[in-house]
């Protein structure tokens, strides 16, 4: 087939739309009617001619551009809806300009490419290279409208198409900047693998664990000191030391249950198991009284601390349906609470289950026996030291 016989075929095309599909397309669209559209056309008297046609079917806003270079500034520079492109252009041809749109992505912008010569190729390939339609010299006005029409009225469909795109788009974003915070504050109650779990659609979550070291910190001289200074103000000193107590949590690895009054509870081997719990927690128990040294500095106060471990069995779960806490039970923990009471400000007290499993290099000081209430006699230590610790 020749380029001619090609193009006589595109024109055929053409003259052969639908009647009905012309007449339907006859009425402007008054949304359509304020159209930004581009005449490219090195002729003064077709852009002039193709602009008055586009005026007397309803086209308001309609301006001309006498090259590919002028054309392209225009694009560059201001909002245009649609560029109707003749092929034929000294200078720079409309494939050239079309080239450039292309390479700069700026084909959002249809291009009706306009020809009066007979070379099918370059109309082809004007085609091929993101044009949105192709319209012969010289032009039924029926014809025009419906292409100008149809190549504006596909715009706004992807115009609205982008805008709703980047509406999902934001609102994904808000959807998971939510789900972020909602899974951070998850995790601030429960150790992030019992959270995924209960994502996952655990309802009852109850783990029996059989060696795990428990502690138990509670702050001397607290309820004094609340006596001598506003609320605001004791609140503030109690979060400066329970903050730095979960900064020490977290970077030895250890679970941190919660916090009764001006008591802190963690506990170390759970919910993952970890061979070396009761070093860990002893270890984090030094760290802690370093830290309340700190903030007595910070805040010119002499609070102390007892703290009390102890190693066993428990079992850990969720409980309530509101507000609901990660906790543990069994004898293991009332011995641990136990450890804390019958404690010595400022001294580490450790049960002789806990004792056994420190390695060389903790330094213990053997109390003797303490009546333990619910539990007995018992022997139990004081720790003086531990490993140093970087």
């Amino acid at each position: 087939m020749s380029n001619i016989d090609a193009l006589k075929i595109l024109r055929s095309d053409v003259a052969a739309v639908d009647l009905d599909q012309l007449s339907a397309a006859s009425s402007t669209d008054a949304n359509l009617s304020t159209s930004q559209i581009l005449v490219v056309d090195d002729s003064s008297l077709m852009r002039m001619g193709l602009t008055r046609s586009l005026k007397t079917l309803g086209f308001e806003n309609v301006t001309g551009a006498s090259n590919g270079k002028e054309a392209l500034e225009k694009i560059r520079t201001g909002h245009l809806d649609l560029i109707l492109l003749d092929i034929e252009m000294p200078e720079m041809t409309g494939l050239q300009v079309l080239e450039v749109l292309k390479a700069d992505r700026m084909t959002e912008v249809p291009v009706i490419v306009i020809s009066g010569g007979t070379d099918a190729e370059d109309a082809i390939r004007c085609i091929e290279m993101g044009a949105e339609d192709y319209l012969p010299k010289s032009f039924n006005p029926v014809l025009l409208r419906a292409r100008v029409t149809n190549a504006l009225h596909k715009k706004r469909l992807r115009d609205h198409d982008k805008v709703m795109l980047e509406t999902i788009r934001q609102q994904h974003a808000v959807v998971s900047h939510e789900k972020e915070v909602s899974e951070n504050l998850l995790l601030n109650i429960l150790p992030r693998e019992i959270s995924t779990r209960l994502k996952s659609g655990e309802e009852l979550i109850a783990d029996a664990h059989a060696e795990v070291t428990i502690l138990f910190a509670d702050l001397s001289g607290f309820t004094a000191l609340s006596r001598t200074m506003t609320a605001s103000r004791l609140v503030e000193i109690l979060n400066a030391i329970f903050c730095e107590f979960d900064r020490i949590m977290q970077r030895f690895g250890v679970e941190k249950i919660k916090t009764i009054g001006d008591c802190y509870m963690a506990v170390a081997g759970l919910p993952l198991a970890r061979p070396d719990h009761a070093q860990a927690l002893v270890t984090v128990a030094f760290e802690m009284i370093a830290a309340l040294s700190s903030v007595n500095k910070t805040f010119e106060t002499d609070l102390r601390m007892r703290i009390g471990l102890n190693t066993g069995n428990v079992v850990a779960g969720v409980i309530g349906l509101r507000k609901f806490t990660y906790d543990l039970w069994g004898d293991a923990v009332n011995v641990a609470s136990r450890m804390e009471s019958t404690g010595a400000v400022g001294r580490v007290h450790i049960s002789e289950f806990t004792a056994k499993l420190l390695p060389a290099g903790f330094a213990l000081e053997d109390r003797g026996v303490v009546d333990v209430k619910g539990v007995g006699q018992m022997s139990t230590y004081f720790v003086n030291a531990g490993p140093s610790v970087t």
